[in-house]
């Protein structure tokens, strides 16, 4: 028996236009998961369902801006009515708001971090919640993807990293509450991890001395992911919830 198998398991995943969303909707269906990706980019989705649907897999593009309820309720409404009851949400969709100090953002910035990386995830796992048991779905799994921010605090992301430490807060609570609805509530915190949006920042002038604060010396991967993420996934986790996973090379460990 292969627990980390996703055969005949559905998938609904936020933000999967681009960066971890993208690459994590193609390493669950090479593991045999139909996935759903939503994302507002729908022509960016579409050329992934199109990668996906092509090496075999399956996958279907639904529109979504978890920042409107309405299209929350549709994402998830319409995967189910694609693929069946969804196995697993992850909530993935977040944004930054540039490297700015508490004093440095407005209230525009605030509220649109916090309304897409905390209130979003809150929104969607309540309304899978309810369609779980509208339908009498035994089981349920709920994915959030934080950050290592939420426990290392340095200069300049705020309100990222305080929306990331309540996300942590949040998956530990909401597992409390929904263990008696047979739903699972775990979340991956990914370190540094390479991708075109950080590139800048990790590759930039002080890329050696801060790489040096990592004791494995380098930036994560997007495969570095792959491992953890399938196993929430999947029932090798059957047995977690409130959990969060650091996949971050040892960067919490390290001194400040």
């Amino acid at each position: 028996m292969d627990l980390f198998s996703l055969k005949g398991k559905s998938i609904a995943i936020t933000g999967a236009s681009s960066g971890f969303g993208h690459h994590f909707a193609g390493v669950l269906a090479e593991s045999g998961a139909s996935v759903a990706l939503g994302a507002r980019r729908l022509d960016k989705i579409e050329h992934r369902v199109q990668e996906i649907n092509g090496a075999g897999g399956k996958a279907v593009g639904i529109p979504l801006d978890v920042r409107d309820i309405k299209s929350c309720q549709f994402f998830l409404e319409e995967s189910r009515r694609v693929f069946g009851p969804i196995d697993v949400l992850i909530n993935n969709a977040g944004v930054e708001a540039g490297a700015k100090t508490y004093a440095m953002i407005d209230e525009e910035d605030w509220d649109y971090v916090f309304e897409t990386n905390l209130k979003a995830v809150w929104r969607l796992s309540k309304i899978y919640t309810e369609l779980n048991l509208e339908t009498e779905q035994s089981e349920g799994n709920i994915v959030n993807v934080a950050s290592i921010t939420a426990y290392r605090t340095i200069k300049g992301q705020f309100p990222y990293a305080v929306s990331k430490a309540a996300l942590v807060k949040a998956t530990e609570i909401m597992a409390l509450e929904s263990a008696k609805f047979g739903i699972r509530v775990n979340a991956l915190a990914p370190g540094y991890i390479l991708t075109d949006v950080s590139r800048l920042l990790l590759e930039g002038e002080k890329s050696e001395t801060f790489v040096k604060g990592i004791p494995m010396r380098r930036y994560g991967e997007f495969s570095d992911l792959d491992g953890p993420l399938l196993m929430l996934c999947s029932d090798a986790s059957r047995y977690m919830t409130g959990s969060t996973i650091v996949v971050d090379g040892g960067h919490l460990c390290a001194e400040l």
